[in-house]
This record gives C-alpha cells, sequence and structure tokens, in this order.
C-alpha cells in the first residue's frame, strides 16, 4: 500500500528551495502538490497512520498530540513566510497525492478566493482570564474559625461562605465579561476581521485563571504588533483580569469550512 498524503496547507505557488530541508509529521519530507496557480503542501504518511481510527489514537496521546501540532504549526509557519498561504486543520490526511491535486481541482475557486483574501495578512489571539480566590483555603479559614461553636454553627456558617463564594464569583465573572467586551470592540476597530472561539479550561491550559474570554483578529501584517500592544495596555488598565495576547500566526481561524475530509 502506497503512503498516504498528510496536507498542511494550500498556497500560492513558491520556489521550493525556500522550504528545503523542511520536514513534516514523523520526519518525512515535505513536497508540493500542483494544480494550475495553486500548490498543496504535504509529506507522506504510513499507510497504518492513513486510518481515521489509528490516527484518532495517536492525538489522544498528549505526547503525540503536540509533536504533530508543533510540526504541523512549523510547516504552514515556514511556508506562509513565503506566500499566501491557507492553512488546514491539524491532521487533514487524504489517502494519496492524487486525491489531494483532486481537491485542489474541486475547491480551486474557493480556494483561490480565500487566498486572496487572507494575502497580506495574519492572526493574533487574545485570551481573558478573571482570577478567583483560594476556595479550599477560604473555607479551612471558615470551619478554623467557628470549630468550638458546635456543628449547627460551623454549617451555617459553610453554607453562607458558599452563598458569598457563588456571589463574588458571579460578580467577578459579570465585571471580565463586561471588560472583555470593551476590549473587543477597541481591537475589532483595528482588525480586518475577527473569530470569536470557545473559552478554554484552565486544567488543560495551565492557563492564569478562568478564561473569560478567547478570540482571533484578522489583521494587517504590517499591524500585528499595533493591535498586540494595544490588547497588552488594555489589559494592564484593568485590574480585575488578565490578558494573554498570542502570535502573530498564519490565519488558523480564518479559512472558511473545514478541509480536511479523509479522501
Amino acid at each position: 500500500m502506497s503512503a498516504a498524503s498528510y496536507t498542511y496547507a494550500v498556497a500560492r505557488p513558491f520556489d521550493p528551495t525556500r522550504a528545503a530541508g523542511l520536514v513534516g509529521v514523523d520526519g518525512a519530507a515535505i513536497h508540493l502538490v500542483r494544480h494550475q496557480d495553486l500548490v498543496a503542501v504535504v509529506s507522506p504518511l504510513a499507510p497504518a497512520d492513513a486510518d481515521e481510527t489509528a490516527l484518532r489514537a495517536r492525538l489522544e496521546t498528549l505526547a503525540e498530540l503536540e509533536a504533530i501540532a508543533r510540526t504541523h504549526h512549523r510547516v504552514v509557519a515556514a511556508v506562509a513566510a513565503c506566500t499566501p498561504t491557507l492553512p488546514f486543520r491539524l491532521a487533514t490526511v487524504h489517502r494519496s497525492d492524487d486525491r489531494v491535486a483532486q481537491l485542489l481541482r474541486r475547491e480551486y475557486r474557493r480556494f483561490r478566493e480565500t487566498l486572496d483574501r487572507l494575502a497580506g495578512s495574519v492572526e493574533v489571539g487574545v485570551k481573558i482570564y478573571v482570577q478567583h480566590a483560594d476556595a479550599s483555603a477560604d473555607a479551612m479559614s471558615v470551619a478554623e474559625r467557628a470549630r468550638g461553636s458546635g456543628s449547627a454553627r460551623v454549617g451555617k456558617d459553610y453554607l453562607r461562605y458558599r452563598r458569598e463564594q457563588r456571589d463574588r464569583r458571579q460578580h467577578a465573572w459579570r465585571r471580565a465579561t463586561t471588560a472583555a467586551e470593551q476590549m473587543d470592540a477597541v481591537l475589532a476597530g483595528l482588525a480586518i476581521d475577527r473569530r470569536q472561539h470557545r473559552t478554554q479550561s484552565a486544567e488543560l491550559f495551565a492557563a492564569p485563571g478562568e478564561n473569560v474570554f478567547n478570540a482571533a483578529y484578522l489583521v494587517d501584517a504590517g499591524r500585528a504588533e499595533e493591535l498586540a500592544a494595544r490588547a497588552r495596555r488594555l489589559g494592564a488598565e484593568n485590574p480585575h483580569v488578565t490578558i494573554e495576547v498570542t502570535g502573530p500566526w498564519p490565519p488558523y481561524s480564518f479559512t472558511g469550512s473545514e478541509h480536511g475530509e479523509r479522501t
């Protein structure tokens, strides 16, 4: 069985020597599949990993997920430094280069239009977090203060503490989301487009608090640092939230519909 084709992106043609030595998933060499004025950036993948179940099993292992994600981004970023690039989602696999060529023919007009729209632009990510007090420490403090007053007193104090804690969290959340909306209005004014993503779990990402806002901004490459600096200033001006700015990235969030069918 021939190797499958892991597909990283579709791009305008570029000098392949600029990607010389670039390797993809599992250390495989990158090559281009061409159709008219489009190229797909691919690398061979072992046939066993072309099976959707097998590839998903690899991605369920954190070390494998991180390795594949880093490689995927490294290839996309290298190509985006050469030419307008439409990144594909992680783990986009086709059964052969012929199937990749079929995709280029079938989606030729849409790919060209998307590349025209994304040319000269990058993505900047902004996440906003709200900090909460250490609930376990506060609960222990309540219990210590109430010790010796009887179990009924302890129970009442604890229930009152839980209500107050819930109210504080709700107030902090509302205040943070209001701040996020105000910041977003300013940042959107500097951007070509924006996408709001689902908030992320702090447990999964070791985030500095609870994520209340997660957005990506499409911006002219020459204004990326301006938007990032403005976001940081807005965060510094608001003591109730923590802001995280990432990028600039290739425009992952602005590519339109998914291109990752396994065919």
